[in-house]
């Protein structure tokens, strides 16, 4: 049967328009109730999921104790996804019409929803009531869309009851419609409908009563919980912020909370304008229940209302939530008298536009009242404000990581109400962390679906014909591969070897993965969300499936493996005469660590066709090195640990720094040519499309700490050319201070902005500053980066090896991906450095007290960073304790340098320190150091005084980032 739907909308110019669709409707659409046979069986296809079962067997329940399905409402789903997602709520009909209206709404909750569907344990069923001849209705004159949607469910259920008492059973099934909608419910008991909010119906489940504590709490068509002074002020409805953010009345921007003081936010102001970029927000009112990421709607404050940054660090300690004097009085202490030139934008937050609320690991703070059901969760981020829950649990859950979700933030509440999601395990078990430092960093670690794992190679795979055909086969050559010990991922090969006429023929053989990673299938769509792979201390979470990353595609020894290799003729001065790209098939014949390259190269014995390979690839990598350099590429030093590990255990033992070795540097330089040679290539033949990375110069302002402190020590530092950088750093020697030149090389790179993909399209600054070169990509790791993956494409596609496809050749789309490449690079980053911290804890742990050798790297008005050139480990020492008499401090941050009592203590200065596991918050452990040499007078009590371990999980400042190629 076919009728008409006919709706209005709205044009990109503004205009509004009618628009009339076909709608068939059928009826032969299954109910998906396995035991009806009235319906015909209904295939389980992508997005229906199994169908519902015969006999319904979920949990127990007071109100229904009889067989039953579920039907739930567009707002209980979107609000309740938890509950529905526990294993023990089986069978549920999700509705067409709630399907679309959650789509429409959330796209998070709309996938989590659809991969519910798609798990064959849990027996819902998506049931397409839109196209159903008995149960599409069209919209009444004068009912709005939401009334004829919440009529269309309640047309479904009565439908359903009555379609399900004609299957011939002694019990006959129900159907009970969940809603949280006070007047939809009230309609649905009018018609007959039993009908239950969600509330009701987990409370009236027998034998489950921890799944209460799941539920969300949302009030009832937005009323707030009643009772209690106003804290803040109402936001301003949507409609009348996008008016004014027009008008110029508002700013928009995204909230970004500090990590050192819970009443002090920033807004990062979105648009091209250059003044009133980043707006200060302080004090609890202003920032009106803003959460970290939220996109806000800011009001600037009259210019004798502006503030300055606060350097006062402020924890959220208190308990009784009510003590909103006592944050009034913490809000005095942020206004003290500053220096005008200090004074920054300031503003009040005074909507949200788009709430970025995550489930937040963390750990709950039980109430003092005996048997009390609220307590207060404290996030392991301190950018989140602690979160209101309701739990039977506490006792059982003290002592646990766990998630919660926020579920709303009335404006008589000092904190946001939530619920308990999931208990992650006890604090600091090394599973337990690892998983809560992969969820806050956003890392995607579940296991590979199905349907990702399907569109790999069947197994045992061979090379075939086809696999041939556009292809060179380069297996008599003598390629081998250098990693660190115990790689598995080998993305990448070299050969070296003299030709007839004198001149000298390297290749780069990189894995071809863009030969098993085909564009738009689910396994290209998983690689592209992970965007890398995560390389934790004791854990890698790949990017592919290991059957490609350990297997097919990694280069290793004596296997025939495909390649995309860069092949360059060079004379015996490094310069490159030809260069050619080519799918290829290569059989490495040896599989080295950087040890054993290069005790190859060094032995006297061995002469080998390998040996004779790494040698002539050492001699033309020195050459090039020296081209670089001489451009002006910077060689800067960022101490990297290794740990060793207790093989029973897997606790560390030992933490050293990563030694580096020539044949580190060999591979790095034919690594950097490739990706200079391809991101050419790529550019010369699509100059709108090229996936390209680029490294900004950093704004003179960032090398102020560095020009002082070499100026502490005599030396100059030119920044004025990353050439005068790198010739200044080179000559900054002191005889009798050997370790000076790596300690600025360190300072150096906390100078360096960070380096970033881009699409060649969409921007005009391809430079990259630490390379000294014009042009780079990423083509030589495409095992562990998704960016390379791209690359192989356009380079395939540039020399005739392989199809283009719409996609890659969309420079809007090109870019973000970027984007998203960009965050999970910076997000593996933060996540690395989180689980290096975690594991220096527990080295540390057992350790005691260690006395060590430490450098002074940055002074602070109150503290010094100091450097563990043993450990590569970085803390801070402070000088003002909580509870005792602060000491004599003076600084100068000319020098920069600050004098305790009498002792003055300067950039690079060499100290002793004591090193101390602190584990008295079992949430936020820490290392502390203690200034042991020089003695201080009247600090005798040093293990008292704290730090914070330099590996956070990030950065104090955007600009200082860490330069990565």
């Amino acid at each position: 049967m076919q009728t008409s739907r006919t709706f209005l909308k709205r044009t990109r110019a503004g205009a509004v328009v009618k628009v009339v669709r076909e709608h068939y409707l059928r009826e032969d659409i299954s109910c998906g109730a396995a035991a009806c046979r009235r319906c015909t069986p209904c295939p389980a296809g992508p997005g229906r999921g199994l169908g519902l079962e015969a006999q319904p067997r979920g949990a127990a329940s007071s109100l229904c104790p009889g067989p039953h399905y579920l039907l739930p409402d567009t707002n209980l789903l979107l609000h309740q996804i938890d509950i529905l997602e526990d294993p023990v709520i089986k069978n549920v009909i999700v509705l067409q019409t709630v399907l679309q209206e959650v789509r429409n709404r959330s796209a998070p909750v709309y996938k989590r929803i659809r991969d519910v569907i798609q798990n064959p344990e849990k027996h819902f069923y998506s049931f397409t009531n839109e196209h159903h001849r008995e149960t599409y209705i069209e919209q009444a004159q004068g009912e709005t869309s939401n009334d004829r949607n919440d009529r269309a469910i309640r047309v479904a259920v009565k439908w359903y009851n009555e379609h399900l008492k004609k299957i011939e059973d002694e019990e006959k099934i129900q159907v009970i419609f969940l809603t949280n909608d006070r007047t939809n419910k009230e309609k649905a008991l009018e018609e007959g409908i039993t009908a239950y909010t969600c509330e009701e119906y987990i409370k009236s489940l027998i034998a489950n009563p921890e799944l209460v504590d799941r539920l969300a709490c949302v009030s009832d068509e937005g009323k707030e919980i009643e009772s209690g002074k106003i804290i803040f002020p109402e936001h301003i409805p949507l409609s009348k912020l996008q008016q004014g953010i027009k008008s110029g009345i508002y700013l928009q921007g995204t909230y970004r909370a500090s990590r050192d003081n819970y009443l002090e936010a920033t807004v990062w102001v979105h648009g091209d304008a250059e003044e009133n970029k980043e707006i200060i927000i302080q004090g609890l009112k202003h920032l009106n229940r803003a959460v970290h990421e939220d996109i806000v709607a800011v009001e600037l404050l009259a210019k004798d209302e502006w503030v300055a940054p606060s350097s006062i660090v402020l924890q959220d300690e208190g308990q009784n939530e009510d003590d909103i004097e006592n944050e009034e009085e913490k809000e005095n202490i942020l206004k003290t008298s500053v220096n005008k030139d200090m004074l920054r934008p300031t503003g009040k937050v005074v909507g949200i536009i788009k709430r970025n609320w995550r489930p937040f690991c963390g750990m709950l703070s039980k109430s003092q009242i005996k048997e009390a059901r609220r307590h207060l969760f404290t996030p392991a981020d301190r950018r989140i404000p602690r979160i209101r829950i309701e739990t039977r649990q506490a006792d059982t859950l003290e002592g646990q990581r766990i998630i919660v979700a926020i579920d709303g933030w009335p404006r008589n509440s000092r904190y946001p109400n939530g619920h308990f999601v999931k208990n992650l395990g006890s604090a600091g078990d090394k599973e337990t962390e690892t998983e809560v430092l992969l969820l806050e960093h956003d890392v995607p670690h579940q296991p590979f679906s199905q349907a990702v794992l399907s569109f790999l190679p069947k197994m045992p795979w061979s090379i075939t014909e086809q696999d041939m055909k556009y292809r060179e086969d380069l297996r008599h050559l003598y390629v081998c591969s250098v990693d660190p010990p115990g790689c598995t991922d080998i993305d990448d090969a070299l050969h070296c070897r003299e030709l007839e006429n004198g001149n000298i023929e390297v290749g780069v053989h990189i894995a071809d993965v863009s030969h098993f990673i085909r564009p738009g299938n689910a396994l290209d769509e998983e690689s592209v969300k992970r965007g890398t792979t995560v390389y934790l201390c004791e854990k890698r979470i790949d990017m592919v499936p290991e059957l490609l990353s350990s297997n097919l595609c990694s280069l290793r020894s004596n296997v025939d493996r495909l390649a995309f290799s860069c092949i360059w003729e060079m004379n015996p001065k490094a310069e490159i005469l030809k260069t050619r790209f080519t799918k290829s098939i290569i059989n490495s014949k040896a599989s080295l660590t950087y040890a054993e390259a290069q005790m190859r190269i060094d032995s006297a014995t061995m002469n080998d066709h390998i040996t004779t390979s790494l040698r002539g690839l050492n001699k033309l990598a020195k050459i090039l090195k020296k081209k670089r350099t001489d451009k002006g590429a910077l060689t800067l030093s960022s101490p990297e640990v290794r740990f060793h590990m207790d093989s029973e255990t897997h606790d560390p033992i030992d933490l050293q720094t990563k030694e580096l070795k020539e044949t580190n540097s060999m591979v790095e330089e034919f690594m950097l040519l490739a990706n200079i040679s391809v991101a050419q290539k790529i550019y010369d033949e699509f100059p709108e499309f090229a996936l390209l990375r680029k490294h900004p110069a950093p704004p003179p302002s960032n090398y102020d700490i560095l020009v002082k402190a070499a100026k502490s020590k005599n030396l100059e530092i030119k920044t004025d050319s990353a050439k005068a950088l790198a010739e200044s750093l080179d000559k900054a020697e002191s005889p009798t201070f050997p370790y000076l030149n790596t300690l600025l090389r360190i300072l150096t790179t906390r100078c360096m902005m960070q380096a970033v993909y881009f699409c060649s399209g969409m921007d005009n600054d391809f430079h990259h500053y630490g390379l000294a070169s014009p042009i780079y990509t990423h083509f030589t790791s495409p095992i562990r980066r998704y960016a390379d993956i791209i690359v192989h494409r356009l380079l395939a596609v540039a020399i005739g090896a392989d199809s283009t496809y719409p996609e890659l050749t969309d420079k809007h789309k090109l870019a973000d991906m970027c984007k998203n490449l960009n965050y999970r690079h910076k997000m593996a980053q933060y996540a690395q450095r989180a689980s290096v911290a975690f594991h220096t804890q527990l080295f540390f742990k057992n350790k005691g007290v260690v006395n060590e050798d430490a450098y002074i790297l940055f002074v602070r008005k109150n503290a010094v960073v100091v450097l563990i050139p043993r450990y590569g480990l970085e803390g801070t020492v402070f000088f003002e304790e909580k509870d005792k008499p602060t000491p004599r401090l003076n600084y100068n941050s000319e020098v920069p340098s600050i004098t305790v009592e009498d002792t003055t203590l300067c950039v690079f200065d060499k100290v002793k320190v004591n090193i101390i596991l602190d584990a008295s918050n079992i949430q936020h452990q820490k290392i502390r150091m203690v200034l042991v040499e020089p003695k201080i007078l009247g600090n005798d009590v040093p293990a008292d005084l704290s730090t914070e371990i330099s590996s956070k999980s990030e950065p104090e400042k955007k600009k200082k980032k860490k330069l990565q190629k």
